[in-house]
């Protein structure tokens, strides 16, 4: 796996437009919609904290070994303390923070080795749904899917990253739906979060194409029903997810509430 590459991301001068917009959507490959909902009650509110935090690391404002303190986001956020361990709780269940003993909270730094693994499990599992669904596809199925390819053209042009997010997200899952295995699909959502959590903490700098090319390659050889082409495509399309991941990161400057976006 790589651990750096040659070219600055999307910031640097000397990189196309059509290549920028390939990278960005590349970092949206497998992250979820990013919109926090709107806070009303208890359980808005948490989810309004949850959605925050998750936010910022999606978005690199949390670098890895962040530290998150109680008392600090207890005064961010207005609320108890009860309140910032019960989010806490589910951000380690979901493995975006981990809770150390007599050290509070940090966003979690997933081990080249972990990162390995993830991405490796990923794509055996991907690669299996694909072949599925290039079995059992249906005329309505791939017609649906080139809806989604036709409006995934429309939102590369979106400067919105999180629109990029929830588009490339919907094509892997979508796949998985018309492999019509539930249990597949419940795998599959919990290892693309897991995935797009390790996208964001580290962030791709390297020229990568658009996946958008990609994932038509994979319908039109599911259209084809070319069973093998569509598995190494999924495959190749995984990998170079994979490999265009830096794990080198520097700590941020900023103050807790710059990269929680509250300042």
């Amino acid at each position: 796996m790589k651990q750096s590459v040659d070219m600055s991301d999307e910031g640097a001068s000397a990189v196309s437009p059509k290549a920028a917009a390939g990278r960005r959507a590349r970092k949206a490959e497998a992250a979820p919609d990013l919109v926090a909902p709107a806070v009303s009650h208890g359980g808005d509110v948490e989810q309004h904290i949850y959605q925050t935090v998750f936010d910022s690391v999606l978005n690199q404002r949390l670098t890895p070994g962040t530290k998150l303190p109680e008392p600090a986001l207890c005064e961010l956020f207005g609320v108890s303390r009860a309140v910032i361990r019960k989010v806490l709780q589910r951000l380690e269940h979901e493995r975006i923070v981990e809770l150390r003993p007599n050290k509070g909270a940090v966003i979690a730094a997933p081990t080249p080795e972990e990162t390995r693994q993830i991405f490796e499990a990923r794509r055996a599992l991907e690669v299996s749904i694909v072949e599925i669904a290039a079995r059992r596809h249906t005329a309505k199925d791939l017609a649906d899917l080139r809806k989604l390819l036709a409006h995934e053209h429309e939102v590369t042009h979106n400067p919105y990253q999180p629109a990029w997010a929830a588009c490339a997200r919907e094509f892997h899952l979508r796949i998985a739906a018309v492999a019509g295995n539930p249990i597949l699909t419940a795998y599959l959502t919990e290892l693309m979060t897991r995935c797009s959590l390790i996208v964001a903490l580290y962030q791709p700098t390297g020229n990568a194409a658009c996946e958008h090319a990609e994932h038509g390659r994979i319908v039109d050889y599911m259209e084809k029903g070319d069973v093998a082409s569509a598995r190494a495509e999924m495959g190749r399309h995984l990998r170079a997810l994979e490999d265009n991941i830096s794990l080198d990161r520097g700590s941020s400057t900023q103050s807790l509430a710059q990269m929680l976006n509250l300042g």
